[in-house]
């Protein structure tokens, strides 16, 4: 069976309305009303070991519910949801002792306490036995360059130090998946570079089923091979980015670097997207016309200094496919 095994998985909430000023707050106290929320309506995915998924989303689209679920904080409403044999809500002490977090907005570390002691207070909150402890201790302060301030109260760390004892501290029980929620908010470029190198590295060489949800795509494009996209409770897609962007749309982009001041082209199938100084980017449909062909048009007009090929931004993709759930 897969690692993670989710099927038909739905969950209802039912919150409660009353009407503005005093009145309608008498007439709650008498009468209340509810409204059903369906924040999921039958996901299904399954997941085996060692894969790193990104699931991701617009806002209220139904993540954080699932991975409540996955992480037995919440009891779905129906379906079913198997993690390495255990369903998380039934086998919770067991389940949470196999799982680890890293949420990029709050850290399960000691504010007040220094890195090592907080270390050592997750030891024993998971009861790691001592040799395995330092062994993975060791491993991790190793792995992730935290020697020079294990000492240091997480209080005064940066941020990109503390992400690291963060995954550090998220790792030493050995848990066997990792839900990582926004590990790069709030990071400078090379803070989130190390980030996602890190990642990468625990989840290749620890073989830690990952799951990965965020609004940041380029951490879904240097690091999943795999894209699930949930919108209004429901999985729009599942595959490789490759599959998304196919499923949305087959064009391409052409960014020429020109020598001239004056660019007009029109041909089936192109769209001038932008155009700043000497450099233009054309959206072409590959169905329509081939990149060699308009390419050759292209040269065959204008004299050109460089030129290259490339897919949209996943962004672009992303908000494409919101923009069709929104519309449907």
């Amino acid at each position: 069976m897969s690692h993670i095994f989710v099927e038909d998985l739905r969950k209802t909430f039912f919150v409660s309305e009353r009407s503005s000023g005093v009145w309608g707050t008498v007439r709650g106290l008498v009468q209340r009303q509810t409204k059903a929320v369906h924040a999921l309506k039958g996901v299904s995915f399954s997941l085996e070991q060692g894969e790193l998924v990104g699931y991701i989303g617009p806002n209220g689209a139904g993540k954080s519910t699932t991975i409540k679920i996955l992480s037995g904080i919440l009891v779905p409403s129906s379906g079913t949801c198997i993690i390495n044999g255990r369903v998380p809500w039934k086998n919770r002490i067991q389940h949470v002792s196999r799982i680890g977090v890293v949420f990029g907005q709050r850290s399960q570390l000691w504010w007040d306490l220094p890195v090592i002691e907080s270390f050592d207070l997750l030891r024993d909150i998971y009861r790691v036995s001592p040799s395995c402890y330092r062994q993975t201790r060791d491993e991790m302060i190793d792995l992730l360059d935290l020697e020079s301030f294990l000492f240091t109260p997480i209080r005064q760390l940066s941020l990109g130090q503390r992400m690291r004892c963060d995954f550090a501290a998220a790792m030493l029980h050995k848990p066997d998946i990792l839900f990582l929620d926004e590990p790069t908010i709030g990071l400078d470029a090379v803070s989130k570079l190390a980030v996602r190198k890190l990642i990468k590295l625990l989840n290749q060489t620890h073989q830690v089923t990952t799951i990965l949800t965020t609004h940041d795509m380029d951490d879904i494009e240097a690091l999943c091979d795999r894209v699930i996209i949930i919108g209004d409770g429901r999985i729009l897609c599942d595959g490789s980015l490759a599959t998304l962007r196919s499923q949305v749309s087959s064009r391409r982009h052409l960014r020429i670097d020109i020598k001239t001041d004056n660019f007009q082209f029109i041909e089936s199938g192109v769209s001038l997207i932008s155009q700043e100084d000497h450099t233009v980017t054309l959206a072409f449909d590959p169905l329509k016309i081939s990149a060699a062909a308009l390419i050759h048009k292209i040269t065959a007009n204008y004299e050109i200094e460089d030129l290259f090929v490339e897919n949209p931004p996943i962004e672009e993709i992303v908000a494409e496919l919101y923009a069709k759930v929104g519309g449907a």
